[in-house]
């Protein structure tokens, strides 16, 4: 019996953990079921893109605030074809139960993106998550190993890698060698984005479960800092800035010149100006990714002017024949002793998606982001349906998360540290090693520590 006459016979109903998504979607004529798990800023901006994209059917709706649950809920009826309301849901494991979606997205908060996902592939589903992949690298280790382990495709929401003008740039630029010998890049960020007050310790909101939002991190007193979006203050759920900005301009360098593991990683930094805030996380750092040949070297301040006002959140690639800067709003090639200059900007598609300019205004979409997060989503639909690895496999999402947070790791333990990525430890370091897998709160069980 083919796959065709199979599903066209009586079993159709119990195929999908038995066939690609991808696949199924295909063959059947059928909208693709979708699930998103994390309802809040980010969560709504990458569905409403899949919307637009492709007549999917949002079915399900997973958030443990049930204010932002209901108006996901309500916003995804009003635009998706269908016109149903997806039904909600509090837990993501009673939503994965029904066994029912071709498609899971995560975005909560980093401290639940490992549980969530590994969750996910278990179930059947391909999946979409956001960045960084984990809040610890072996908890990022088990989340690639799940995906391998169940088939699944994986795609982090790494959309630097996806994004139009800069995929001009490594094509006109970088892939054209302009740039000579390349020894040295600079990735930055410059952005005012730490929360620096001191709200004082409240009674969670009625409309949020604390205890399940903490899910494995920490238990702290709640403020009104930690729900919704400024949770990235504490290190706790995140891992900074580091874990926030550098992932992406780490990952944008890595995709631009085929770099794999750095070898070794050291950084300094730490609370130096903005000491009053009740934040943990730090607002001045540098690190530094060994790539043998090639240093790359991040560096972020929350306070001060940028260096160069045109590209404060940033990739800078250096070669001896030009200067290559990369940012999400342009970039910019300036080559050495004379030459044509390059340049170029955002593509923004408002003529065919008008919706984006409302988006913008009223859900806080990033309009220079939006073509990216289409052409990111457009290339996971695609190894979807080959059942290949897409732009930003978890591999490459998970290289560039547990770079990230090995930069923390080596500014706390106060030494390079030197990752052996064949068995996941730092050789020679048993405390380095240990800090490789953060505890969980119980009765969570970490991820790395089921085997």
């Amino acid at each position: 019996m083919d796959r065709r006459t199979f599903l066209t016979g009586s079993t159709l109903a119990t195929t999908a953990a038995t066939l690609a998504a991808g696949a199924y979607a295909a063959e059947t004529s059928q909208p693709r079921r979708v699930g998103l798990i994390g309802c809040g800023w980010y969560g709504k901006c990458d569905l409403l893109q899949l919307i637009n994209i492709e007549p999917v059917e949002v079915v399900s709706l997973c958030d443990v605030d049930s204010k932002l649950l209901d108006e996901c809920a309500e916003l995804m009826q009003s635009r998706q074809k269908s016109g149903k309301r997806p039904r909600t849901y509090a837990r993501f494991d009673e939503m994965l139960a029904e066994q029912d979606l071709d498609i899971v997205m995560v975005a909560t908060p980093d401290h639940w993106h490992a549980l969530a996902m590994i969750a996910a592939v278990e179930s059947g589903a391909d999946v979409w998550v956001q960045k960084p992949t984990g809040v610890d690298v072996l908890e990022s280790k088990a989340m690639l190993d799940a995906a391998r382990a169940h088939n699944r495709v994986v795609q982090v929401g790494t959309q630097r890698r996806s994004t139009p003008h800069l995929i001009e740039a490594k094509e006109r630029v970088v892939d054209e060698g302009l740039l000579g010998e390349i020894a040295f890049a600079e990735v930055c960020c410059y952005y005012h984005m730490r929360a620096n007050s001191n709200p004082p310790v409240t009674d969670p909101p009625p409309n949020l479960d604390f205890d399940l939002w903490t899910g494995p991190a920490p238990l702290r007193d709640y403020n009104k800092l930690i729900h919704p979006r400024s949770w990235r203050a504490f290190m706790e759920y995140s891992n900074g800035i580091v874990g926030d900005m550098c992932v992406h301009m780490l990952d944008l360098v890595r995709w631009q010149l085929d770099l794999g593991w750095p070898q070794r990683i050291s950084s300094v930094g730490g609370i130096q100006v903005q000491t009053d805030s009740i934040a943990n996380i730090t607002d001045t750092q540098t690190a530094t990714f060994d790539f043998e040949d090639l240093d790359v070297v991040w560096t972020h301040r929350s306070w001060g002017s940028a260096p160069d006002p045109k590209y404060p959140w940033a990739a800078v690639l250096y070669g001896n024949k030009g200067t290559l800067k990369l940012s999400v709003n342009g970039y910019d090639f300036e080559p050495h002793r004379g030459g044509k200059k390059l340049t170029g900007e955002p593509v923004i598609e408002l003529d065919q998606y008008p919706s984006d300019q409302s988006d913008v205004k009223r859900w806080k979409m990033e309009l220079p982001v939006a073509s990216a997060i289409r052409g990111h989503l457009r290339d996971f639909l695609d190894a979807i349906d080959d059942r290949s690895k897409p732009i930003a496999d978890i591999e490459q999402g998970h290289i560039s998360s547990a770079s990230c947070i090995l930069a923390n790791n080596a500014m706390q333990l106060e030494r390079t540290l030197a990752f052996d990525p064949d068995t996941h430890t730092i050789p020679g370091d048993e405390e380095a090693t240990a800090a490789l897998q953060r505890p969980y709160r119980a009765p969570y069980q970490h991820p790395a520590s089921k085997g």
